[in-house]
């Protein structure tokens, strides 16, 4: 039973690892995305940053990437930035890979 019990811990160790990685990632993918969209919508580096805070927030609304894509959509929309959903869907998984990279490369420099 010791060793099962141990293989089990393993699982829940890992299974926490990776939630925690995703939950980064994610979080780290929505501030580029936002920063991103920033750039697009013409705003002071200061405006970029508590922009991007907003993209950050706007995921919390619920499970999922829909909250996010909604949000940089419509503030697009509100402002006549010509993207089509496509460009915004490539350029929230290109972030996302861009994060998962990011984050790799500071768990190495530790």
């Amino acid at each position: 039973m010791k060793s099962f019990d141990k293989r089990q811990e393993g699982f829940e160790r890992k299974f926490a690892h990776d939630a925690e990685l995703e939950f980064k990632a994610t979080a780290r993918r929505n501030k580029l995305l936002g920063m991103w969209a920033a750039e697009k919508l013409g705003l002071s580096d200061d405006e970029a940053a508590a922009y991007a805070k907003t993209v950050v927030v706007a995921d919390l609304q619920e499970p999922g990437d829909e909250d996010v894509f909604r949000k940089i959509r419509s503030d697009f929309d509100a402002n006549k930035i010509d993207q089509s959903d496509h460009q915004i869907r490539r350029e929230m998984e290109d972030m996302m890979a861009k994060a998962v990279e990011q984050i790799e490369n500071e768990k190495e420099i530790r």
